[in-house]
């Protein structure tokens, strides 16, 4: 079986470009997709596809960092494939996509030194783009403009005597957010404010 993993960061972002590549490379019985930050491998889908894999099957990426960002654990997962007997198409890393024959230690040293390179930049450009966010949220929060942006807070009328009642135990934290119409975050949110 083929399988075609595909991985975008976060929910707003479009699977299509990689979908569109999974087209044209050969005859892929199954794809599973995630929305979910590559930091780690606790990915619903990604999981699944685990579950199903079996020896002799492949597993075809795009490209190392839709894969994963975190070097170590990259590895670890390309470790996991090879000694389960799954090969593991890399489409911008040619050489995973070669037949060697009988001479699979060639493939193994090669893709073992691009893989280091590929995962060492995907891990190093998760850190940057970590990095220029929590730059840009503290120049904004210096700019005096930081309440022009982000979610409107959400008005909560009579949320004060809301939270007098749960703190004297007349109410829980539950019944107080049912009939304010808020989730529990918001409330605790709120009530750090307070």
């Amino acid at each position: 079986m083929i399988y075609f993993y595909a991985r975008v960061s976060s929910k707003d972002q479009n699977l299509a470009r990689q979908l569109e590549v999974a087209k044209g490379y050969k005859e892929i019985d199954e794809v599973f997709c995630d929305k979910q930050s590559g930091k780690n491998f606790e990915r619903e889908q990604y999981q699944k596809m685990k579950a199903v894999l079996k020896a002799g099957d492949e597993v075809v990426v795009k490209s190392l960092d839709r894969l994963g960002r975190n070097k170590e654990a990259t590895k670890e997962e390309i470790k996991w494939f090879k000694e389960n007997g799954i090969a593991l198409r890399i489409l911008n890393l040619p050489t995973s996509l070669i037949d060697y024959q009988g001479q699979e230690w060639i493939m193994d040293m090669v893709n073992n030194i691009l893989i280091e390179v590929l995962a060492s930049y995907a891990e190093q450009e998760r850190i940057e783009i970590k990095q220029r966010q929590a730059e840009g949220i503290a120049a904004k929060r210096a700019s005096d403009t930081w309440d022009e942006y982000g979610r409107p807070k959400k008005e909560i009328h009579g949320f004060e005597k809301f939270l007098q009642k749960q703190k004297d135990g007349e109410l829980s934290v539950n019944e107080c957010c049912r009939q304010l119409g808020i989730s529990r975050s918001t409330w605790y949110s709120r009530a750090r404010e307070l």
